[in-house]
């Protein structure tokens, strides 16, 4: 390992944790040299490069982020769109064979963790001469695409390009310049670019809905970790401007369009890894409906309205509870239980359906330096359009192979992660209430989410937090109590007067009475708000 490699500077729960998954922020000596023969020469001036220096790129991403991997320029053209989406060019700096390429391969991914990222790639090329940072030349591989009036696709070309970010724009400044309408900074090259990055996102969430893509109305929580001390972490609602969701579909749409083209190509030297996802099983579909069916008659809701249809679209019920008003506990329990239908995606070497982005075939290049089956992708792309020479055939396959497994470990790797930052984020926010006497604790306000044999899942309203009631503790604090399973899911009754304590959707008060340090888990006690 190398002593100038800084170590991440973190709170210490979440280096903690960090080392708990054998992650290191180090790179061995080979990568390190590999990465400082690409900083003496990054091969800019390479003559097959296409020239794009001209237009006026941007990116758009976090306030933190330090990995630029996508940068876009969008034009009229006639009553349609040309669509310039430019991915960093890490398959020219980590190609098979290559230390780097050895190590992407063995993390499989950058792991992402409040206040700090775990690379897949040393730093000075993720966040330096890989990254498309703002006025300075990068290597690229740039999608074209052309679009009509109504945002459908004409046509695609791929090619590798020298292009130059104008600025690193956030989120937030991209949406207040939206906000501010007729008073918005116009001068800027790239002004016109952000406009009709609007326009186009607009009209490709207008045809999501028309292909039946369903979009849940998650709550997006983030977690804080103060780095230096031992200071708790902090769990608080994170706001999703309307411009991500506009840069999401661009990615979605250049996501796509790689697919179709590796898939429709038919040469069996290409070596194509999808990402896929199946449909709603239909058993489950029938639950929710039979399930949608129940609540709506327990809670004297019209089932035209609250109900799932035989033949109706999953994605038109959830666009229609997400249009209630009156009774927002119920339509977020009923869409919580539509989430849970849903079928996880995973990575493939036989094209299918991705149900949950409504396309055909779906592969994905958008993270070239934060995903090995990104740097992938991108080799086999690049064959495609000859840019690269095809690999032998054999060696390809069981690269791939290695790939797919690679990605998948990742993908479950970043899960756990995910799952104890929040375990400790949930610990931190509960004990601090038990530093005060029990009679004097917060109440906490949440809605029942769902309910199984042995727990019931709140959700709370002033963070979006889950948190887990288990039967058994709750039977204890009421003085015995037990479910009744019937057409509206479970109910909590007292056992011995069949008392109702509460069902899905139902608004509850939860107070936390102690840590279980022996089973690991909080113990609350539950009451129906009034």
């Amino acid at each position: 390992m190398s002593d100038r490699q800084p170590r991440v500077q973190t709170n210490p729960r979440i280096a903690a944790i960090i080392e708990e998954e054998g992650l290191s922020t180090q790179f061995n000596a080979d990568v390190l040299a590999e990465t400082d023969r690409w900083l003496k020469d990054p091969q800019l001036d390479d003559p097959l490069l296409c020239d794009l220096e001209g237009l006026p790129f941007v990116t758009i991403d976090g306030p933190t982020s330090t990995d630029l991997d996508q940068a876009l320029f969008i034009e009229r053209v006639g009553s349609g769109y040309k669509v310039y989406y430019a991915l960093a060019d890490a398959a020219f700096y980590a190609p098979p064979g290559s230390a780097l390429f050895r190590e992407a391969l063995k993390r499989g991914a950058t792991y992402y963790l409040p206040g700090c990222a775990v690379p897949m790639l040393p730093h000075e090329l993720s966040s330096g001469i890989t990254s498309l940072n703002p006025e300075v030349t990068r290597r690229a591989l740039v999608f074209l695409t052309e679009l009509d009036a109504r945002g459908e696709v004409l046509s695609t070309v791929v090619e590798r390009a020298r292009i130059r970010s104008r600025r690193k724009m956030t989120f937030g400044e991209v949406q207040a310049r939206y906000d501010a309408g007729a008073n918005a900074d116009t001068s800027d090259a790239f002004h016109e670019s952000l406009m009709l990055l609007r326009e186009v996102g607009e009209k490709r969430l207008a045809l999501s809905q028309l292909a039946d893509v369903v979009r849940y109305r998650r709550r997006e929580l983030d977690v804080k970790a103060p780095s230096g001390t031992a200071q708790n972490l902090v769990v608080v609602e994170a706001v999703r401007d309307r411009v991500e969701l506009y840069n999401e579909q661009i990615s979605l749409l250049v996501n796509r369009e790689g697919g179709r083209l590796l898939f429709e190509s038919k040469d069996p030297r290409l070596q194509p890894v999808y990402r896929v996802h199946p449909a709603p099983d239909p058993e489950k579909l029938e639950t929710l409906r039979a399930l949608s069916r129940g609540v709506a008659e327990a809670k004297g809701l019209p089932p035209e309205v609250w109900a799932l249809d035989q033949h109706e679209k999953l994605s038109r019920f959830v666009q229609r509870l997400a249009q209630d008003q009156q009774h927002p506990r119920v339509a977020r329990a009923l869409e919580r239980q539509a989430i849970l239908v849903n079928m996880r995606s995973a990575l493939s070497t036989e094209p299918a359906a991705h149900f949950g982005v409504g396309a055909e075939v779906y592969a994905r290049f958008s993270a070239p330096m934060r995903e090995v089956v990104g740097i992938f992708l991108h080799k086999e792309m690049l064959e495609l359009v000859g840019a690269e020479t095809h690999d032998e055939n054999a060696v390809d396959l069981a690269l791939r192979e290695e790939v797919v497994v690679s990605a998948n470990r990742a993908r479950d790797t970043q899960r756990k992660l995910n799952d104890k930052v929040n375990r400790a984020a949930m610990d931190d926010f509960f004990r601090a209430d038990l530093a005060v006497p029990k009679e004097s604790r917060k109440v906490h306000v949440g809605t029942v989410m769902g309910i199984t044999s042995s727990k019931l899942h709140v959700e709370l309203d002033e963070v979006g937090m889950d948190v887990k009631l288990y039967v058994r503790d709750l039977g204890r604090l009421l003085g015995g109590a037990w479910l009744e399973v019937g057409a509206s899911g479970a109910t909590l009754q007292i056992r011995g007067t069949g008392a109702r304590v509460c069902a899905l959707g139902d608004a509850v008060e939860i107070v936390a009475l102690h840590h279980d340090a022996g089973q690991d888990r909080w113990v609350f006690s539950l009451a129906v708000k009034p």
